[in-house]
């Protein structure tokens, strides 16, 4: 999206071009016919005119040809002055855009709280932004490529600038207020490095690392990842599983959360269900009756995962459910619990 004050400039420079272009013709083709000049000859007397560098004629002129390279001349002057002023002033009406948007921008980031950082906007990345976009998530993105933040920077993908293994670039996209970094780089050592000054400056962020390599796993553990994804081997799996039990992995594809308006897999903490100072079953809550979600697991405290849960089971404080659904079932639930 352009600002209409470029977009103006942009205009006025198609002019000056323009302008160039007319001069330059109209001085060839009158050398060409007033002094019967070759053409080499005419486009040579042309520029030497307009650039006004004092070289001599080809040959003497006659007292038209001298009028008409005396308008030439001044034309020249002053289109040549108009474009120069053009040019000029673009170049510092985009600069001071570009930082007056990155002011806004920047003030717009600060004001984050419990927003994610995804670090790199390549194709985890980038998949990554779009997830989190169709949940409707909080998030910046730091990217070092200026081309990649010109092409997709909008007021729904804000971007920091800069290499996210400076601690000041980090700083910037606000992370000692963020609840989650994602480390989606191409190289394992920078995606190790952004790790470890991640958690240095912020001990509680859930950190989530791409990995490329498997001896990367471990390495980015002990740095201070919680979670370390290798694409390649998620792939690979996914891919011979399609051969192995093929009826099962396209049933799971379908439970895929595309977006908030059609997910069909939830998981809620429970003080969004009731008082967790009260101490209920999942048989209480009753969620089948009330929404027509099922649960399906259950996350206590420890981040243990239980699948398909006894109704009996006790849910205790900071423990989750996970529960599902149709689509309509599930914004029914989010609707009766006020879940977002």
């Amino acid at each position: 999206m352009y600002n209409p004050i470029i977009k103006f400039f942009r205009v006025k420079i198609y002019t000056a071009i323009f302008l160039l272009i007319s001069i330059l013709l109209i001085g060839i083709l009158g050398f060409k016919l007033m002094s019967n000049y070759s053409w080499v000859d005419s486009i040579y007397m042309t520029v030497i005119t307009i650039t006004t560098v004092g070289f001599g004629e080809v040959q003497p002129l006659d007292d038209t040809a001298k009028i008409f390279t005396t308008f030439l001349i001044l034309t020249s002057v002053i289109v040549l002055g108009y474009a120069i002023t053009v040019i000029t002033e673009y170049i510092l009406s985009k600069n001071n855009f570009e930082e007056l948007k990155q002011r806004k921008m920047q003030k717009k980031i600060d004001g984050f709280i419990d927003h994610i950082i995804i670090c790199g906007y390549g194709r985890n990345g980038k998949q990554a932004a779009q997830k989190l976009l169709a949940y409707e998530k909080t998030f910046v993105v730091i990217e070092k490529d200026k081309d990649i933040i010109e092409k997709f920077q909008n007021e729904m993908i804000p971007f920091v600038f800069g290499n996210a293994n400076e601690d000041e670039i980090l700083q910037q996209a606000g992370i000692e207020n963020a609840s989650t970094l994602i480390s989606a780089l191409p190289n394992d050592a920078d995606n190790l490095f952004v790790v470890l000054s991640a958690r240095q400056i912020n001990n509680k962020l859930n950190i989530i690392s791409r990995a490329s390599q498997e001896t990367s796993y471990q390495k980015l553990k002990l740095a201070g990842a919680n979670n370390v994804i290798l694409p390649d081997r998620i792939g690979g799996d996914h891919m011979a599983s399609l051969v192995v039990v093929p009826g099962l992995i396209e049933f799971i594809d379908n439970l895929s959360i595309v977006g908030k308006a059609n997910i069909n897999i939830e998981e809620i903490p429970i003080e969004k269900l009731y008082d967790a100072t009260q101490f209920k079953t999942i048989k209480d809550l009753d969620l089948r009756k009330k929404t027509g979600c099922n649960v399906i697991g259950y996350k206590d405290a420890n981040g243990e995962y239980l699948v398909n849960p006894e109704a009996d089971l006790e849910l205790v404080p900071k423990s989750k459910i996970i529960v599902l659904g149709r689509p309509e079932q599930i914004q029914k639930l989010n609707s009766l619990y006020d879940i977002t």
